[in-house]
């Protein structure tokens, strides 16, 4: 690797690719790139890729199976010396003394445990691993972008920086003119902070500035910034991990979790979807950060408890809003004890969790787009959501969604989420239903 550089690039991933197809080790192709062993391990095995081709069906990992004579081990067996196909497939592992399978240990040692040029790849039925440059080079590009993406502040320093910042500009004072009088303070340089300020990361908006609204915005500003708390928030938790866990954990209950957005800037619905009652809750959030989304799982947990919260929440999927880029905190309480498990749906895909995305339809019904949730209480907001919940699904064998949760979880239980027995001849999914009048 060049002096001064710290990434690898495709060219040196697609060196490496066709060194093990040819056979080379790993320290061979350390001294070859021109970085260390380590690297090149780390590299590959970070970065290696499943294949099972030539597994399926394949149950006979003996490396004799093709000129095999095990027979008379079986009542199908014909006893003329010809084996059938039952005892030369499946039972050669209980019955034959010769049985011997290909060693991989040993060829793969020398490539991190890829079979890449290995000269048995195509005879081997096993699971097999590859390095594949392209996509490898692919994989680093993502998480970096992901890395990349947001300010790079810390929860507790925007909190340090708004109090500082915001009460002087709404006081009428410049960006300018606070940094340079209160320059020991300030963590961050006056480009960054008016950049804050023009994101909406701060308290403080644009619309607080003095020549703001004579000033046209450049396009840049149009472009949501978002502020991540966890920079590595996605790593080991993006929905092909969550798709690992859920077949791992037969039975378990996914819970859904979104955000319905009001008045830009200002309160907002979060809600969480049970899949497999289409049951939903909704609470209100004072604003679209990740301390109000965490603030809203601690409470919750304090109220029901642990055993009961972690009945309920057991794991939780979301889509990439930066809100929820603090999982971390929503994963552990505050003595660092494990109450539930975070993933996240790949970005553009709210397929992922579409039958929250459904449910939300009969939300917005109540809730048109548009509609401020300022001045809506939480009491109105569990008063919405207990309609939907009594609104018929056919999925559920015509059943509603109250009825299914009751019947999963225990009765009672959805009161202790403040969701009311709707009688479903009396439900209405009207704007009317919390008092929003439409013109």
């Amino acid at each position: 690797m060049k002096k001064g550089k710290k990434h690898m690039d495709i060219s040196m991933r697609s060196r490496i690719e066709f060194a093990l197809a040819a056979g080379h080790s790993i320290r061979t192709i350390a001294r070859d790139i021109g970085v260390s062993l380590s690297t090149v391990s780390r590299e590959i095995r970070k970065h290696t890729c499943e294949s099972f081709k030539g597994c399926y069906g394949r149950t006979n990992q003996c490396i004799h199976r093709a000129d095999c004579k095990l027979s008379g081990v079986c009542k199908d067996c014909p006893g003329n010396g010809v084996p059938c196909r039952r005892c030369s497939y499946r039972n050669c592992n209980k019955y034959c003394e010769k049985v011997q399978y290909i060693d991989c240990a040993q060829r793969t040692k020398r490539t991190a445990q890829v079979c890449n040029g290995c000269p048995d790849e195509k005879n081997c039925h096993k699971r097999k691993l590859f390095y594949v440059a392209v996509r490898a080079h692919e994989d680093y590009r993502k998480v970096l972008c992901e890395h990349r993406q947001g300010a790079a502040l810390e929860d507790w320093e925007r909190q340090y920086i708004d109090e500082l910042v915001s009460p002087k500009i709404k006081a009428g004072q410049s960006v300018h003119h606070i940094c340079v009088t209160n320059a020991p303070k300030l963590t961050r340089n006056e480009r960054t902070i008016q950049r804050y300020v023009n994101y909406g990361i701060l308290s403080a908006k644009r619309g607080d500035l003095k020549r703001a609204c004579m000033i046209r915005s450049r396009k840049a500003l149009a472009k949501e910034y978002q502020h991540k708390v966890e920079t590595g928030c996605y790593v080991n938790r993006t929905y092909k991990d969550y798709e690992k866990f859920i077949a791992e954990h037969p039975g378990i209950g996914p819970v859904y979790m979104d955000l319905v957005i009001g008045r830009p800037g200002g309160v907002c619905l979060l809600t969480l979807h049970w899949l497999n009652a289409g049951f939903m809750i909704g609470i209100l959030i004072p604003n679209k950060c990740a301390e109000s989304v965490v603030n809203v799982f601690d409470r919750l947990y304090e109220e029901l408890g642990h055993e009961l919260f972690t009945q309920l929440f057991q794991v939780i999927l979301t889509d990439r809003g930066t809100e929820f880029s603090n999982p971390s905190r929503i994963e552990l309480n505050q003595n660092d004890v494990r109450r539930t498990w975070v993933f996240f749906c790949d970005p553009m895909n709210s397929n992922q969790k579409s039958q929250l995305e459904r449910n939300h339809e009969l939300v917005r019904e109540i809730l048109p787009k548009g509609v401020s949730f300022d001045s809506l209480t939480q009491e109105q907001a569990y008063l919405a959501l207990s309609h939907v919940n009594a609104y018929i699904r056919y999925v559920n064998g015509n059943r509603t969604p109250y009825e299914v949760f009751e019947f999963l979880y225990g009765k009672g239980m959805a009161a202790k989420l403040h969701i009311e027995n709707i009688d479903p001849r009396e439900v209405i999914l009207k704007p009317r239903l919390v008092g929003i009048e439409m013109k």
